[in-house]
């Protein structure tokens, strides 16, 4: 079972994901997926960590085609997005670990088994969290997120059809303002282990 971690700006997600993954013995892919999209895409790193959450046209995603030639994408961010399905499904492949963001809850979602877990928290937690974790900036924290959370929601429409952050499309949502992050990832770790037959 593959544990997909999606989150808000902010709440977290990302270390709750990485915590998870020391809790449970396995590999916990995040900036990686990054350097495998560049082998896959010829992409630069730095090129998908700035335009990774741009939107293309995504005209082709009707057919319901999850095997993509990257040489006949409409734009660059569905090049992204199709070498982005590729290196998940093959990092699936490989077996159990925890894939952070990247919309590999949808990507596998007729693919393998997956735990597939949501992190979000409110607004003014979220804000003072990216100042202690991140630094402060010219923009208002709050309208970092803001602008985060509807480029990242844009991203998730476009290329899923799916609204991000529905309940309907998880198995677990949880609060990281209400629980903290630890215990989050306590809950996550403890229902894998139950889910897959396992004694704590």
């Amino acid at each position: 079972m593959i544990i997909t971690i999606s989150r808000q700006f902010g709440s977290g997600g990302r270390t709750v994901g990485k915590e998870v993954a020391d809790n449970l013995g396995l590999k916990c892919y995040d900036s990686e997926i990054i350097a495998k999209m560049a082998e896959e895409s010829g992409f630069s790193k730095d090129y998908i960590e700035e335009n990774a959450e741009n939107t293309g046209t995504a005209a082709w995603i009707g057919s319901g085609s999850y095997h993509f030639d990257l040489n006949y994408m409409p734009s660059n961010s569905d090049r992204m997005w199709a070498a982005q399905c590729s290196v998940i499904r093959n990092i699936a492949k490989e077996g159990p670990c925890v894939i952070v963001g990247r919309c590999a809850d949808y990507i596998l979602h007729d693919e393998v088994p997956c735990l597939r877990v949501y992190i979000h928290a409110d607004e003014a937690w979220r804000a003072r969290r990216i100042v202690e974790v991140y630094g402060e900036t010219p923009i208002d924290p709050m309208r970092r997120i803001r602008e985060k959370d509807k480029r990242r929601a844009s991203y998730y429409r476009i290329y899923t059809d799916q609204k991000f952050g529905d309940a309907r499309n998880f198995d677990l949502s949880l609060n990281s303002g209400t629980f903290g992050i630890e215990t989050c990832a306590e809950i996550v770790s403890t229902l894998y282990r139950k889910l897959n037959g396992q004694e704590e």
